[in-house]
């Protein structure tokens, strides 16, 4: 996508209707005034079969928030200045917005060399490459044309090849988003969106939805360049036929994007590059003009680290906007005073969804991760987006939010998981940050701890009150007791959590209850006490600490045995399978003298444990056994 820019009356529509062959002036008054008020559009196929879509855009300082409508897809630019004039208040603004949108590649174009004698045009020259020296245009060839007589184009054809040819892939981070230009009905066929689509595929039939007012719609059809497609993909100039929604219900400014892949956002970290000719400094809480995509918004800045930022200096802010956006990290954005009407900077989106607690404006940890978002370093990004959102699985870890395609973050992940900054929870997919695990795990050793003081003889806390502790859901809970689980220092009875070098420790009073409870137990080692029985005797407690160290085996709420007996059930068990395929209750009942209170639970507890499984009233082997506990 070639954008023009350049002061009013140089000649930007004369030169791409000559390049293209189409009047980018669409508009009764435009064509009355002889000036370009709104955005026009027109494509051509350059000899290389490159496809050139150029965005023309006003160049009268009256129509500059329509230009920057335009300007914010476009990823070549075509400098135009008029040979009879040099650059003028236009050509210094738009030439600014460039830079602050990071447009890298382009062509200057000097227009009307037919009015001008060959030592004029030199110092023309010699000026316009002073003034694109120290941009992100430093690089742009200049080529001399007269859109009226001719001169110049083929040369201008070859060095917009030569442009486009340096202009890397369209990022694609499988989300497709349009930032609507333009909005029209067209007979027969209805609402009529067109744009340049961002960050992923669009196919025609697929639902969307219009951001911010969230209307669902559908891609009746989908045109580039006059042609109808089936699908279009990133960087790429289209035109939506859109189902389900009225030509007044959207407007230029919102975003189309795939149904439910986009969050909209008020809140947004920012790196901010002042301009060096800014009226003065950005102060602290000063409301500007952002202008994103083909969005204006209003937005407050927080300015972080200090109380203003220089001209022509840069610094991390936080943008309050007064309505949501679809923003991804990465994206650029242009900075406006409204009064005077100005440019005055502009800037990178870092984080597009930051917590919604306040930024300490001074707090040297805040600062340093906006240092290292802005570094553009991979895995400094991956890891501190990881540490505000953690523990989080992968699907939490958006390409967009990251500013990375998903190649890139999966290799972001894997490579600090290999240098041990990041911990995939057990390999369950739910990724936290070598820092955040440890204060995890410290906060979890000390309720356990805590737990095991006040309660010595149990085993562990219940569950839920860990997870309500630690602030967890349930599915990353238990990914934490897993890893705990996986380092050695946590284990589980049933579903109870204790650190691994607790103990139930029995005073010698009840070192002397335990002893005759067991005794019990080894008296009628297949008929013993029940649990209840047991609890009344030497307390719940008791009997709980007794279970977790695996002096007895419960195998229902009710029945337990000892360790030595549950072995033998287990042995008799599994020698009857062997010798005939089958057991059932009478089978050991009879074998172990016992009685249908106590053989039935224990084999109900083989089932559950896959070791058994029912068939009427006989138990087989389960398919799949995982042995008893």
């Amino acid at each position: 996508m070639v954008g023009t820019a350049g002061h009013v009356d140089h000649g930007k529509s004369s030169l791409v209707r000559a390049l293209t062959g189409t009047d980018p002036d669409r508009l009764a008054e435009e064509k009355a005034r002889g000036l370009t008020i709104d955005l026009g559009f027109a494509w051509t196929v350059l000899p290389d079969g490159t496809v050139a879509s150029f965005i023309d855009v006003p160049g009268h300082e009256d129509f500059i928030r329509n230009a920057l409508a335009g300007a914010g897809g476009i990823e070549a630019a075509l400098l135009v200045v008029a040979a009879d004039e040099g650059p003028m208040p236009q050509t210094l603004e738009h030439l600014a917005i460039l830079d602050l949108l990071g447009v890298a590649h382009g062509v200057v174009a000097l227009t009307k060399v037919d009015q001008v004698d060959a030592d004029w045009r030199d110092l023309v020259v010699e000026e316009v490459a002073a003034l694109v020296a120290g941009t992100t245009l430093a690089a742009a060839e200049i080529v001399a044309v007269s859109a009226v007589q001719g001169t110049g184009l083929p040369e201008l054809v070859l060095a917009l090849e030569r442009a486009l040819a340096g202009v890397p892939p369209a990022r694609d981070v499988g989300r497709a988003r349009l930032p609507v230009d333009r909005v029209f009905t067209l007979p027969g066929f209805g609402t009529v969106v067109t744009g340049t689509l961002r960050d992923g595929a669009l196919a025609a039939g697929e639902p969307l939805e219009v951001l911010p007012s969230r209307l669902r719609v559908r891609a009746r059809s989908i045109q580039s360049h006059g042609a109808s497609v089936s699908a279009a993909g990133p960087g790429t100039r289209v035109a939506l036929n859109l189902a389900g929604i009225e030509t007044a219900a959207i407007a230029r400014g919102d975003v189309v994007v795939a149904a439910d892949a986009w969050r909209t956002t008020r809140l947004v970290d920012a790196q901010v590059d002042l301009l060096a000719d800014a009226p003065g400094p950005l102060a602290h809480d000063r409301e500007l003009s952002l202008f994103h995509g083909t969005a204006e918004i209003t937005a407050r800045v927080r300015v972080l680290g200090g109380d203003a930022i220089a001209p022509g200096a840069s610094g991390p802010v936080q943008l309050r906007l007064a309505r949501p956006a679809v923003l991804a990290a990465g994206d650029r954005f242009v900075l406006r005073q409204p009064s005077p009407s100005t440019t005055v900077g502009g800037g990178r989106i870092l984080d597009p969804h930051p917590p919604l607690r306040r930024r300490r404006r001074f707090d040297p940890r805040v600062l340093a991760r906006f240092a290292a978002l802005a570094s553009g370093d991979p895995l400094e990004r991956a890891w501190h987006m990881l540490a505000e959102r953690e523990p989080a699985p992968e699907s939490a870890l958006a390409p967009a939010d990251l500013g990375l395609e998903p190649a890139a973050r999966a290799q972001a992940l894997a490579a600090l998981q290999r240098v041990g900054r990041a911990i995939d929870l057990a390999g369950h997919g739910l990724w936290i940050t070598d820092a955040g695990w440890e204060d995890l795990a410290t906060v979890l050793r000390k309720v356990l701890a805590d737990y095991h003081a006040s309660h010595p003889l149990r085993a562990g806390p219940p569950p839920e009150e860990v997870r309500e502790r630690l602030g967890l859901a349930a599915e990353p809970f238990g990914a934490v007791l897993d890893q705990a689980q996986r380092e050695g220092w946590l284990v589980r009875t049933g579903a109870v959590p204790r650190l691994a070098e607790h103990a139930a420790a029995f005073t010698p009073d009840v070192q002397a209850t335990v002893e005759q409870l067991l005794a019990r137990f080894r008296q009628a080692p297949f008929g013993p006490p029940t649990l209840r029985e047991a609890e009344a005797d030497a307390g719940a407690a008791v009997v709980e600490a007794l279970v977790a160290r695996g002096d007895l085996v419960a195998v229902s709420a009710d029945v337990a045995f000892d360790r030595a007996a549950y072995q033998a059930l287990l042995d008799g068990t599994l020698a009857a399978l062997d010798a005939t395929g089958q057991v059932t209750v009478a089978d050991l009942r009879d074998r172990f003298g016992s009685s249908r209170k106590y053989v039935l639970p224990f084999l109900e507890h083989l089932d559950r444990q896959r070791v058994t499984r029912r068939t009427g009233d006989v138990r087989v082997r389960a398919a799949i056994g995982r042995g008893a506990a």
